[in-house]
């Protein structure tokens, strides 16, 4: 698939014939230097934006011949957000942040707050379930951000730079949660411009000026556990 932007004077190949698939449990690191096009295709694999040409599959479903409400439809459903900055209602307790996505989904209230618990306690924050969040750290939020995007039980769990805004020992905590995540089978693709940070997943994919540059499994993915009381 291809994206372009077009103005009056000016054309922009943001990506230029990108094509790759992801089987159902992998995970997946995209890479690239600002500029490279990541960003766009992130967007597109959030089905927040469309290609100018191609097509992209997601679960079954062609998703560039989608309205906006059923864009908006299959967000909810089929996709999994994980946001650098966290993206969470600062006065709202972590269990409400959780329950939101299934709100709008219609899911019976004892649901939500059922599911919104069992994900918090999974990634450790099972003492925190009626903290506000501007009362978490910065990882915190993040494992909260990460529960969130698990409840409506996602095709894909799409992570962009999800530990750029934390420090080095919360992002090994996420990246270790992530890990867990994927053993269990959940299909994870990160966006990310850290090496360090890619080592964590099994396959990386390199973009450059809108290309593929590299694709593969050719490295030793750098693996983390986490202990009982969710650290590493």
């Amino acid at each position: 698939m291809s994206k372009i932007y077009k103005t009056d004077v000016l054309e922009t190949v943001a990506l230029n014939d990108v094509s790759f698939e992801i089987k159902k449990g992998e995970f997946v690191a995209i890479m690239g230097p600002s500029g490279s096009g990541k960003s766009t295709l992130m967007h597109i694999l959030g089905a927040l934006d469309k290609p100018t040409k191609g097509t992209y599959i997601l679960d079954g479903e062609n998703v560039e011949k989608l309205s906006d409400d059923e864009l908006a439809d299959i967000r909810n459903r089929k996709i999994g957000f994980v946001f650098q900055a966290y993206n969470l209602l600062p006065r709202t307790t972590t269990v409400k942040n959780v329950m939101l996505p299934m709100s709008y989904a219609g899911v019976p209230v004892k649901e939500r707050e059922e599911r919104a618990v069992k994900f918090l306690k999974m990634v450790g924050l099972g003492d925190r379930l009626h903290h506000t969040s501007n009362q978490l750290s910065g990882g915190q939020q993040q494992r909260v951000a990460i529960a969130r995007s698990l409840v409506m039980n996602p095709a894909l769990l799409l992570a962009d730079e999800p530990t750029g805004n934390i420090a080095t020992a919360q992002a090994e905590e996420i990246m270790a949660i992530f890990q867990e995540l994927n053993d269990e089978g959940h299909t994870i693709v990160m966006i990310t411009h850290e090496p360090d940070i890619a080592e964590h997943a099994k396959r990386i994919i390199h973009i450059r000026d809108g290309k593929i540059a590299e694709d593969g499994n050719g490295h030793k993915q750098r693996v983390i556990k986490r202990k009982k009381d969710g650290t590493i």
